[in-house]
């Protein structure tokens, strides 16, 4: 502990002395009024070209690089950025972007005299033709596949005025141009480049890109050419600068926090959730003077799958080929006590469907999901024909190694209801082999929206969809017309109500055991103000302050 406690000490210095350094060659002097905002990314940045941004590391660095059109608020409406407003065509599948005229890239060695030049509407052409070429092999390929007109479907009208047709009617279209891979490029950074632009970014971003050390340091300096103002008309951003560290461990992470080397940290480690956090997920009292718990829920639902495909050989010798027994799975699991016990409270308890809360269309009272109840439970056993479990088989249950003490924890309580789970350790590289194969029976998964529409979890149970998304292999005739029928409303509270009718039917069919809701939990030094959150877990730091300390 000692080592390591010395390590974290060693580091926070470095990369204070790091930052210092780098502010004062770029002509900037450190001293109390500077606001460096600093995080760390445990997990490293693979890139900072948006055509890569598939991983939270590299779409959080992106995203202060990089606008896109759309973006969403701290609701998850998406609204303007890029674009300053759009029409939608009668038949909703012409969408017309009218574009801010004052948006500049970077300065840049790759423009004249090294200065950004204005972006027009063949930017957002490029830029979303790089997505799909084969030729860019970004892993955002799929976003537009079989949505976009092949030879109309991207069209710059005027330099201001950027046109997109779509094969069909796609209302979550929107969402997916919020999407980071969506960030708008300069063709002739990304041409001098070549690969290289994954360490050369150039983007019309709050910030700048300046100083990259990979698996050290990464420094972004402010814009002040960017083109967002706030409220009472000042230029955003605020800070001076992002630093970026990359230790790895997340007890010297907590350590530099502490420490006050870092501005937040994201997530709490389970290691020391139970010293920071009560069991009802609140900060402990002797923290709250300390730091600022900021938790807001988060697009991903946590969940047990069954493969449903009845096709499938494993499934025709399997019990849980019976929706009496996958509903019996469901209501014979605590769900409130799991977030508890095991998670202090971080995340909601799957009570209700299978899309999350924090998204519009989530409604508790409309869809009503599995609350705990053995005596259920057991009734619905001996209707399919084994009272008490007797000669039902063991069911094997697939889990990755952090979610080890979860699955335990509902193979215990199906224990009492006379069901039989042995728990399966695997990596998640096999697990995720395994269920894109349809080769697991009964696994535990996750699922984190691409976009913030319910269609992205929908998606997964829509019978033409291949695994990923459908690793249920789930179909059913009904739910698929209702998806279809979802996917050309362009009203949002007539499309909400087919959501909740797809969503209930998930429901009764129980392919999925809704565990949690999951939440965005930070912890945020108090003299950090402006770090909205919003349910996609982006990090936004364009109205960040730091006061004076």
């Amino acid at each position: 502990m000692k080592s390591c406690y010395c390590q974290a000490v060693i580091s926070i210095l470095c990369l204070g002395g790091l930052c210092s350094l780098l502010l004062a060659s770029c002509g900037q002097t450190e001293n109390r009024h500077q606001q460096v905002f600093r995080y760390n990314q445990t997990e490293g940045i693979s890139s900072l070209d948006p055509a890569f941004a598939k991983s939270q590391a590299v779409i959080w660095a992106v995203s202060q690089l990089y606008n896109t059109l759309v973006a969403p608020d701290t609701n998850l409406v998406i609204g303007p950025s890029l674009a300053k407003g759009w029409q939608v065509s009668e038949d909703h599948r012409t969408y017309t972007f009218a574009l801010h005229t004052d948006v500049y890239f970077h300065d840049n060695d790759v423009f004249p005299g090294g200065k950004g030049r204005r972006m027009t509407a063949q930017d957002v052409v490029y830029s979303l033709q790089r997505i799909v070429d084969p030729a860019t092999a970004s892993p955002g390929a799929w976003i537009f596949n079989g949505r976009i007109a092949a030879d109309s479907g991207f069209r710059a009208v005027n330099d201001s005025t950027f046109q997109l047709t779509l094969v069909r009617p796609f209302h979550p279209i929107l969402g997916i141009l919020s999407m980071q891979y969506c960030s708008i490029v300069p063709h002739e950074a990304v041409e001098k480049y070549g690969k290289d632009f994954r360490s050369h970014p150039c983007g019309t971003g709050p910030f700048t890109f300046f100083f990259w050390d990979e698996g050290q340091g990464l420094v972004f300096h402010r814009n002040p050419n960017y083109f967002e103002r706030d409220a009472h008309g000042a230029r955003l951003p605020y800070l001076d600068a992002v630093q970026i560290s990359f230790l790895d461990s997340k007890a010297s992470e907590f350590l530099m926090f502490r420490q006050g080397q870092l501005d937040f940290i994201n997530d709490i480690d389970a290691s020391f959730k139970d010293e920071i956090l009560t069991k009802q997920g609140a900060l402990k009292q002797e923290w709250r003077d300390k730091m600022v718990l900021d938790q807001k829920p988060f697009l991903n639902t946590e969940y047990l799958g069954f493969l449903v495909d009845s096709n499938n050989t494993l499934v025709k010798n399997a019990p849980t080929r019976s929706k009496k027994i996958r509903q019996a799975v469901n209501y014979g699991i605590d769900r409130t006590k799991m977030i508890t016990y095991l998670r202090n409270g971080k995340g909601t308890p799957a009570l209700s469907g299978f899309v999350p809360a924090g998204l519009p269309s989530y409604d508790s009272a409309k869809v009503k999901g599995y609350n705990y109840d053995p005596a259920k439970a057991r009734q619905l056993l001996t209707e399919a024909g084994y009272p008490g479990g007797k000669g039902l088989p063991v069911i094997k249950l697939l889990s990755i190694p952090i979610y080890a003490d979860m699955a335990d924890y509902v193979a215990n309580q199906l224990q009492e209801i006379g069901i039989r789970v042995q728990v399966e350790v695997v990596q998640k590289s096999l697990l995720l082999e395994q269920t894109a194969k349809s080769q697991a029976l009964f696994f535990r998964g996750s699922w984190i929206a691409d976009y913030p529409d319910a269609e992205s979890y929908l998606a997964m149970f829509y019978s033409r969809n291949p695994a990923p998304p459908n690793y249920t292999r789930y179909t059913n005739p009904v739910f698929d017309k209702l998806y279809e029928q979802a996917l050309e409303e362009n009203n949002d509270s007539l499309r909400y109500t087919l959501y909740q009718q797809m969503d209930r039917q998930i429901i009764a069919d129980a392919p999925v055991v809704p565990l949690f809701y999951d939440k965005v939990v930070r912890l945020i030094q108090p003299h950090v103000s402006g770090l909205y959150n919003n349910g996609m877990n982006l990090l936004e730091l364009r109205f960040v302050r730091k006061q004076q300390r």
